[in-house]
């Protein structure tokens, strides 16, 4: 796992050295105050298929799938220690300036509160078109790209809390 170890460490020194902008444009996102319309509510957990917002950022949430044991092909891949949740999202930059997509701020989270971090090498694979989660994204574009979430055999995922940085207060998406 040094290679997630060393992408993480990677990720997390470009956003300190500012590559992520912040939190800093939070229409429509958990964070509160006003909303794009006059809304002064904070947002709602979205659901799956539903936008949600945070910062620069869109996110909605396609799918997701667990169970599986392994990603990639079957020359190179990754095996679970568990099993693999994979979630697919669509990105999109709603800001007026490039930002940074980092896979590693992304959580998941079960019933009772248990956080689970994003498995970086097995996205690595998982997204073997493109390095989707660790991508810079310029104003209006979007990607799409799999979350991979290695856990427990007899652990389900109910929520994910997606950021556009390290440092933002994050959206939740409802799984179930």
């Amino acid at each position: 796992m040094r290679k997630t170890t060393t992408l993480a460490l990677i990720a997390t020194g470009l956003v300190a050295l500012g590559c992520g902008s912040g939190n800093t444009d939070n229409a429509g996102s958990s964070g509160g105050g006003e909303g794009a319309k006059g809304d002064d509510k904070p947002a709602k957990t979205a659901k799956v298929g539903q936008p949600a917002r945070d910062g620069k950022f869109e996110f909605t949430v396609k799918s997701s799938k667990c169970g599986v044991a392994k990603v990639g092909s079957s020359m190179l891949g990754d095996k679970a220690q568990g099993q693999f949740c994979l979630i697919t999202v669509n990105v999109k930059n709603i800001g007026k300036e490039a930002q940074l997509l980092d896979g590693s701020s992304q959580k998941a989270y079960t019933a009772d509160g248990t956080e689970y971090s994003t498995d970086t090498e097995a996205g690595l694979y998982a997204n073997q078109e493109q390095s989707t989660f660790f991508n810079e994204i310029n104003p209006g574009n979007q990607v799409t790209g799999v979350l991979v979430f290695d856990i427990p055999k007899n652990v389900k995922l109910t929520k994910l809390e997606l950021h556009d940085s390290a440092f933002s207060g994050g959206v939740d998406v409802a799984l179930s």
